[in-house]
């Protein structure tokens, strides 16, 4: 009986001692084997706006880069903040990564409770994408001609003239606000939760009086004479709508860019860090890279690392005083 049980021990311990020996043999891929399977890219937006092209763009060349799959995941919702939540609470194993912009990392934190980051300390800098420069557009069969036009109407018509924007405080949102702020009109914004494209849909549904996005999103429409530029929120011509009016010419100089930015969470190891700030230097910084976005109207301004967490933090005190202005209209 003794001999029945310590042989049935010794068994048991044979087969952990194997599976120990099994495990030793097929230990878990290591940092700096990254990576080893596909890689998601959360978007923060609906389809159809300015961030998927951006988006599809940057991951196609990650693609070609890492030699894995990269699949790229629309996750929109309450101003960009679900999308950009899940990716700053994903765990830090550089198989989760995404889009964030200047108006989600840093100006969502200063009006919104509860969120997973509060400034670029939360999360990861990888590289900033581009700038792309707000327009402001109307129907083509709508009265307004051109942006004095547009003005004159909002001057004589406080809180009367509705402007789509895609979300609430989104970038396209606070430039109008900042419109607002410096000139003392009060052009009122209506925020859709479906992005860009539900918001220029708006537009020519006659839902609203314009649209305020990004060029990439509304070139389409455009084109096809359905809608009409009025004014680019930038200091000179934009070289993808030449006709458009700068702001920069306008007694009301001051514009918000968007900028576009790949980041990932926190506690990244090492390796996965060094290669993925490595990987997207090349591509930010390639001619094929720089030749799309000079297509689609997007500004090349690449910056990396701590060069990209410095820019975010310098939006802070731009936003705060946005921020007051709202504050203080209510």
């Amino acid at each position: 009986m003794r001999f029945r049980l310590n042989f049935h021990l010794m068994a048991w311990a044979g087969f952990a001692l194997m599976a120990g020996v099994a495990g030793l043999s097929h230990p878990a891929p290591a940092a700096d084997e990254w990576p080893t399977r596909e890689i998601t890219f959360y978007v923060p937006y609906a389809p159809g706006g300015s961030t998927d092209p951006i988006s599809r763009k940057f991951s196609e060349l990650l693609e070609k880069q890492l030699k894995v799959k990269v699949i790229v995941e629309n996750k929109p919702g309450a101003s960009a903040t679900i999308g950009t939540g899940a990716v700053i609470r994903a765990k830090p194993d550089g198989y989760t990564i995404g889009l964030g912009s200047s108006s989600s990392l840093a100006y969502q934190p200063l009006e919104m409770k509860g969120l997973a980051w509060k400034s670029a300390d939360d999360y990861q800098s990888i590289a900033k994408l581009s700038d792309l420069p707000v327009i402001l557009a109307v129907p083509a069969e709508s009265r307004w001609k051109n942006l004095d036009d547009f003005l004159a109407d909002a001057k004589a018509n406080p809180r009367k003239l509705k402007v789509s924007v895609s979300g609430l405080r989104s970038v396209n949102d606070i430039a109008i606000q900042q419109l607002n702020k410096l000139s003392g009109l009060r052009i009122v914004t209506v925020p859709f939760t479906g992005g860009g494209g539900e918001a220029t849909l708006a537009a020519l549904g006659g839902r609203v009086d314009g649209t305020a996005g990004f060029a990439p999103g509304m070139k389409g429409q455009i084109d096809a004479g359905k809608l009409r530029v009025l004014a680019v929120f930038q200091d000179g011509k934009y070289d993808l709508l030449p006709d458009a009016k700068p702001i920069g010419e306008t007694p009301w100089k001051d514009t918000f860019p968007v900028g576009y930015y790949v980041i990932a969470p926190n506690g990244l190891p090492k390796p996965i860090l060094d290669k993925l700030l490595a990987v997207s230097k090349t591509i930010v910084e390639s001619d094929e890279f720089k030749s799309f976005l000079k297509a689609n109207g997007y500004t090349s301004d690449p910056k990396i690392g701590d060069d990209m967490k410095k820019e975010l933090a310098g939006y802070d005190q731009k936003f705060r005083e946005v921020v007051k202005f709202l504050d203080d209209d209510k």
